[in-house]
């Protein structure tokens, strides 16, 4: 498997404390990719987040492909650790209670991609010239627009749309959701904070991520249209191109091929 890879936080214009993480590894078989966006104040979410992407990651480096046997299971428990962690230390520390985290975590490897994911983070995919969200927001506006009550245009411009309704360290235990698929040659992944697609809307993040530059320039474009149209909040993102996939070995005696 062939990737670029870029990743990059802002403050943006508004903020005086980035209270966003991220990590972004890859190399020859995998890549793990996490963003994680705190919430809770006086530096809470900046601890938050960053304990969340310290824990996930930890656990989650020794897993070398998605199909290895409980993958999902391993992605699950991580999130889970790492929410009991977050919660613990509200428990124990008064300055700290309120914090909490999204969290969105994307695994590549040939065998395709995986994600964890709770919170409004979001991850996307352009394949074929086609832009896809492949997250589901944990939000008031969300489980609005899901009930018919808003149009996903009036959920963007809705007071509430910062408000979620899941993340990581708020509660006892959390559910994140998982997805999963097959990748090919020419995808592009996005990995972000709502920093990012608070303020552009998908339209112009499908321009930005069909350029033909390389990974950091096109993040950097991400971030300063980010900030160009206000910058309210940290803004995070990791770009992922996908150059080539090694395809499965074929199969022998009498196995057969994963979904066969």
């Amino acid at each position: 498997m062939q990737l670029s890879v870029a990743a990059r936080t802002d403050v943006g214009r508004i903020r005086a404390g980035n209270e966003d993480s991220l990590y972004a590894v890859a190399n020859e078989s995998r890549g793990l990719f996490i963003v994680a966006d705190g919430m809770g104040g006086h530096a809470a979410g900046e601890v938050a987040s960053s304990m969340a992407v310290q824990i996930i990651a930890q656990e989650l480096e020794p897993l070398a492909s998605i199909d290895e046997p409980g993958a999902v299971e391993r992605m699950a428990q991580a999130v889970h650790d790492a929410n009991r962690a977050i919660y613990e230390r509200t428990m124990s520390e008064s300055e700290k209670q309120g914090m909490g985290t999204t969290t969105s975590i994307l695994m590549l490897s040939d065998a395709g991609y995986l994600i964890g994911q709770v919170g409004d983070s979001r991850i996307y995919l352009l394949r074929d010239g086609q832009l896809r969200q492949l997250t589901k927001d944990h939000s008031y506006v969300q489980e609005q627009v899901d009930a018919g009550y808003l149009t996903p245009e009036q959920a963007r411009y809705h007071p509430y749309s910062n408000v979620i309704t899941r993340c990581v360290g708020a509660n006892e235990a959390v559910e994140p959701d998982f997805f999963a698929g097959p990748i090919t040659g020419g995808d592009v992944f996005l990995v972000a904070s709502d920093g990012l697609t608070g303020m552009v809307e998908d339209r112009r993040l499908h321009q930005l991520m069909s350029s033909k530059a390389n990974p950091a320039r096109v993040v950097d474009a991400l971030i300063a249209e980010a900030n160009g149209r206000g910058g309210l909040d940290n803004i995070t993102a990791i770009l992922v191109q996908v150059h080539g996939v090694t395809p499965p070995p074929a199969p022998t005696g009498n196995g057969a091929p994963l979904g066969g």
